[in-house]
């Protein structure tokens, strides 16, 4: 075992109108490590399509358009530069890893990656036009995961890289739809309808206990009804399957463990322990390899309840996005926990 290493999540309010959102987002990356990530987000975004970007933005989601608009402004950077770097369309990206099991109302996710290019923000958003959400960033302005006032949870899962096209990153595509849909149906009409840029497993759990499997490349996406969910990092469907990394195991793995875990009818709290236990199979820490396990968090769309742990073995803290929206809940300034890096 490694050498502990404390891991920081900011909590973020973001109330108002969208450009608000911009404006106030820009103020935190100017006094955080976000600005950090500027270096490496530039190389990623190289040779992004800038003016298909803001067209299709527009286009798909106004509200996302005026908050880039109020990043640029707060940043001082011009429109065009702000796009590329927090838009996530047409974005190089490195592999990550995720699991995800959704069964008896709850959605219960561990996020893999790398500490180096996490935002290690969890954003609280009470939009004037929009859904009211809970979820972890990615470039700032995308989610990791996340669950909105209608009781709508979603999740990205990386697949693979090497079938890209011009298109959104789904850490974009997961908060377009925290913010304009209400349930696995709209779920499935916004994600077929928008240009994917990679290839990425989409699992999404509504309010009324449906859940869905989105296997989605840039050229074909396959919607499943699949109830428990359990979602990693490969395809399934025989007319995708061609798009899977080659070494794939890792991830048959993980779904195998899942689905014995599953059946054993786990309450929220014991599929919580599972995941987040240094032990499980579940909790990685490659994270040289960007691999390795930085939050678990369970989403309750019946209650609009969430319980999260930053790092391993971590005491969980319990919110409801019911209380946010109601004024009603205090919230830590950030949420820390430990993660040992494998030798």
């Amino acid at each position: 075992m490694g050498t502990p290493e404390e891991l920081v999540v900011r909590i973020v309010e973001l109330k108002g109108d969208y450009y608000q959102f911009g404006m106030e987002q820009a103020g935190e990356i100017k006094s955080s490590p976000t600005l950090d990530q500027m270096e490496p987000l530039k190389e990623l975004t190289k040779n992004s399509n800038i003016e298909n970007a803001k067209e299709i933005i527009s286009k798909v989601s106004p509200n996302l358009y005026k908050e880039l608009q109020g990043l640029s402004t707060g940043l001082g950077m011009d429109f065009d530069t702000t796009v590329k770097l927090f838009s996530g369309y047409d974005v190089l990206f490195p592999t990550m890893g995720c699991t995800t099991l959704a069964t008896g109302g709850y959605y219960v996710r561990n996020y893999d990656f790398s500490p180096e290019m996490y935002d290690g923000r969890l954003v609280f958003t009470k939009p004037l036009d929009g859904y009211a959400s809970i979820g972890f960033s990615q470039q700032v302005i995308g989610r990791l995961d996340g669950m909105n006032e209608k009781g709508l949870v979603a999740g990205l899962h990386f697949v693979n890289n090497e079938h890209r096209e011009e298109g959104f990153m789904a850490t974009a595509i997961v908060r377009m739809l925290l913010e304009q849909c209400a349930n696995c149906e709209e779920a499935i009409a916004f994600i077929t309808e928008i240009p994917h840029g990679y290839c990425y497993n989409y699992s999404i759990l509504d309010k009324s206990g449906r859940s869905i499997l989105i296997e989605a490349s840039p050229q074909q996406q396959v919607v499943r009804f699949e109830n428990p969910l359990i979602c990693t990092n490969h395809f399934e469907a025989e007319a995708l399957e061609n798009k899977n990394r080659l070494q794939v195991q890792g991830s048959i793995k993980r779904k195998e463990y899942v689905k014995s875990i599953g059946s054993e009818g786990l309450s929220l709290i014991s599929a919580y322990r599972h995941f987040n236990n240094d032990r499980s199979p579940l909790f990685l820490k490659h994270y040289t390899e960007y691999f390795g396990t930085l939050h678990t968090v369970v989403y309750s769309p019946g209650d609009l309840s969430i319980v999260i742990g930053i790092g391993e073995n971590a005491t969980p803290l319990i919110v409801n996005l019911t209380d946010y929206m109601e004024g009603t809940l205090p919230l830590p300034h950030s949420i820390k926990g430990i993660i040992h890096r494998e030798k």
